[in-house]
């Protein structure tokens, strides 16, 4: 694991305990593994080709309701499973140790608010979002 992932992790871990309301770093990380394991998954596309997903599913307004400022608008596991599909839930399950119904609730619990931790101005962040975390990852190690 490199030196960013771990930071990553670590942020990921924080920002899903904050967001669980709890400390537990077992809980958080658990969700912050499922998130960055799906915003990393290639087939997903990473956040854009998330939003595209949503949008073709037919939960356009749900979604944009979680990267506007306005409230975010809820979704249902059932919702979750059909944008994401089995294979991706599979996956996720299978890399957290929960089953893909379990995923999928905590997804629908959760994923509205890290999409609008991501997109604090209301909007996508542009560019390759790994490229800009390790240039403001290489900015703190100049300091």
């Amino acid at each position: 694991m490199g030196l960013f992932d771990s930071i990553a992790g670590q942020v990921m871990q924080q920002a899903g305990s904050a967001l669980s309301g709890t400390n537990d770093a077992a809980g958080g990380g658990n969700m912050a593994a499922m998130v960055m394991g799906l915003l990393n998954n290639p087939e997903v596309g990473g956040i854009q080709g998330l939003v595209a997903a949503f949008q073709k599913n037919g939960l356009g307004d749900t979604v944009a309701s979680w990267i506007s400022t306005n409230a975010n608008l809820p979704i249902s596991a059932d919702q979750i499973m059909s944008v994401l599909g089995q294979g991706s839930l599979s996956d996720l399950a299978a890399k957290t140790g929960l089953s893909s119904g379990d995923v999928a609730s905590s997804l629908s619990e959760h994923l509205p608010a890290f999409i609008d931790q991501l997109t604090p101005n209301g909007q996508l962040p542009t560019g390759d979002l790994m490229a800009q975390g390790m240039n403001l990852l290489k900015g703190f190690m100049k300091s």
